[in-house]
């Protein structure tokens, strides 16, 4: 029953037709006539678009910008860490100083930016600001003893001091502000009870 499939195409005439003439420009008229080419839009409205997105790229990258970086001049109550923004007294020194000085920065205006003060906890809100604007200005002093007398091992200590400082300060202002709206929070539901 099986048999050789060699065998079978011995057997087998095969005959080699040849295409008819002009086959191929047959069969590209039916392609053409199937699948059209699509007209060309002008060139004008084609640098319409581009002009178009080159500015929508460039509104959207300045308002992206704008959004996310921080002015602290319109804002009065962070206007205190305008120089806390700046920084850069220890990066003057080493490479690593600037670090640390980098890491405690962000991390201040990270809590502060988190911080939103109701009318109730506004004089704590405010006692606390005053507080982180006296460590600011000592820094300042610091940062200017730095520069003016050199690296010194007791004033690169004073200023990562001062910045633990102002970090733990913010850190005690949020637990402070938690408790007072944990607080404010409870007698309500007391009452409706």
């Amino acid at each position: 029953m099986a048999q050789d499939i060699r065998d079978l195409f011995k057997k087998e005439t095969m005959t080699h037709e040849e295409m008819p003439k002009n086959h191929e420009a047959r069969f590209l008229e039916k392609l053409e006539a199937a699948f059209p080419e699509e007209k060309k839009t002008s060139t004008k409205f084609s640098w319409l678009n581009i002009a178009a997105s080159v500015v929508l790229l460039i509104g959207l990258s300045f308002g992206a910008y704008k959004f996310m970086t921080l002015d602290v001049k319109t804002d009065p109550e962070l206007a205190s860490t305008e120089e806390s923004l700046n920084g850069g007294a220890l990066g003057k020194i080493s490479p690593d100083l600037k670090k640390v000085e980098d890491y405690y920065l962000a991390s201040i205006n990270l809590e502060l930016s988190k911080m939103k003060p109701t009318a109730e906890t506004k004089v704590v809100f405010d006692g606390y600001l005053e507080q982180l604007n006296e460590l600011n200005q000592e820094y300042k002093k610091l940062s200017l003893e730095l520069t003016e007398n050199g690296a010194t091992e007791l004033t690169i200590t004073a200023l990562i001091d001062n910045l633990r400082f102002r970090l733990n300060l913010l850190y005690r202002l949020k637990d402070q502000l938690k408790t007072l709206n944990a607080s404010e929070e409870s007698p309500e539901v007391t009452q409706s009870i």
